[in-house]
């Protein structure tokens, strides 16, 4: 049923040097190369592509589920200085920044967003979904996250994850949620417990660490969910880093977390990184991946650069990402922002002249301080080296 549905093109393949040959990553998966299958300028020899081809590496499936992103609530307990959802800095130095607009998800919105749904489903032959639980903070709606979760099962929900704080995740929520369909929940910390405390603070005051691994630590026991922990990396949460991989192993199981390392990027509200991306930050990426690998950690594996199903397609064709008030985004780092807003679920997307200019796609808004080639060095030595490490360990 999914033979009319266009393969990804193969332009987001990679080929990457490491240590041992050079590493291939297409839409259809990855292959470590000798030194003599690639040319000196760092292209595979014809031989080379032609087993690449062969093997269906360059070009990735067709999708199978539509991925659809749900805002349960713009609000957030937080208040990082760095999100992208804030509008400025909290003009008294605290940690209020002002932020986007209030909404908040009901059933009405939930029957809207379901029926928009179906019918962009129906369009694309797809009878499968994907749900992500978004906000905000979404568990400041727990009761419209489970309904979503619950009334979304009609729809063929293959499988159904939330960003979240976890500052409000109780083991009764947890196995909710959990029983509703969801599998897995992203997490963000910003160093060690020092650091994280610093920067990833209550609106009212206050660090959250020691709340956050206590709240997964307490779901684990209580569900069959997953965490996948998202290491935000900036100059002021470098110090603790080796340090939190240890504590956090100490604290969680690792065999239900995977972890990965993310740059904190310039998206225009006063915050800066002072991080650059050079060889000493790769190396010390790469210790981190190793350290989170043996201490039992899953990691992402490198891929190619892959379209996002939301926002590289126009009109919601194999993805969605819609606000608590039904008002529609071309990715979530708009989401909930008026000036980006791209259509709605009652008149749909807008025409294509209107939504110029609004129409964004993952990262188009992070503002960058240094040149392309510097950001994809550092990401080739990186992920060069992490491949290098899990073939070896037999887990590719």
């Amino acid at each position: 049923m999914h033979s009319t549905l266009p393969a990804v093109s193969e332009t987001g393949a990679r080929l990457i040097r490491s240590a041992r040959g050079w590493w291939f990553l297409g839409g259809g998966g990855c292959a470590l190369l000798r030194p003599e299958q690639v040319t000196p300028e760092g292209v595979p020899r014809p031989s080379a592509e032609r087993y690449l081809r062969k093997a269906g590496l360059y070009t990735a499936p067709p999708y199978r589920v539509y991925a659809l992103t749900v805002l349960t609530s713009t609000d957030c307990n937080l208040g990082c200085d760095y999100c992208f959802q804030n509008t400025g800095q909290d003009p008294a130095g605290g940690s209020r920044p002002p932020r986007i607009r209030h909404a908040r998800l009901t059933s009405e919105t939930i029957g809207a967003v379901l029926d928009f749904t179906r019918r962009r489903m129906a369009d694309a032959d797809l009878d499968r979904l994907s749900l992500l639980l978004f906000g905000g903070e979404p568990l400041l709606n727990p009761r419209g996250a489970r309904e979503l979760l619950a009334r979304a099962a009609d729809l063929g929900l293959a499988g159904a994850a939330m960003t979240s704080n976890a500052t409000l995740l109780t083991p009764l929520i947890a196995k909710e949620l959990n029983a509703a369909g969801l599998g897995s929940v992203q997490v963000t910390f910003d160093g060690d417990r020092e650091e994280h405390d610093r920067i990833r603070v209550r609106r009212s005051g206050g660090g959250t660490f020691d709340r956050i691994t206590a709240n997964l630590a307490r779901a684990t026991e209580a569900t069959t969910l997953r965490w996948q922990l998202r290491v935000n990396v900036s100059h002021r949460s470098r110090p603790g880093m080796d340090e939190l991989v240890d504590r956090l192993a100490e604290r969680l199981d690792p065999t239900r977390c995977s972890l990965y390392f993310a740059m904190v990027g310039d998206v225009g509200v006063g915050y800066r990184n002072d991080l650059l991306h050079n060889g000493t930050l790769a190396a010390d990426f790469t210790r981190w991946y190793a350290a989170a690998l043996d201490r039992g950690f899953s990691v992402p594996r490198p891929s190619a650069h892959t379209p996002c199903q939301s926002c590289s397609f126009r009109d919601g064709r194999y993805g969605a990402v819609i606000s608590a008030d039904g008002t529609l985004s071309s990715c979530w780092d708009t989401a909930g922002r008026p000036e980006w807003q791209v259509g709605t679920l009652d008149d749909g997307y807008l025409p294509d002249e209107q939504a110029e200019g609004r129409w964004v796609s993952c990262g188009d808004l992070y503002r960058q301080s240094e040149e392309a080639a510097a950001l994809t060095a550092f990401q080739d030595q990186v992920d060069a080296a992490l491949l290098d490490r899990l073939n070896a360990a037999g887990r590719l």
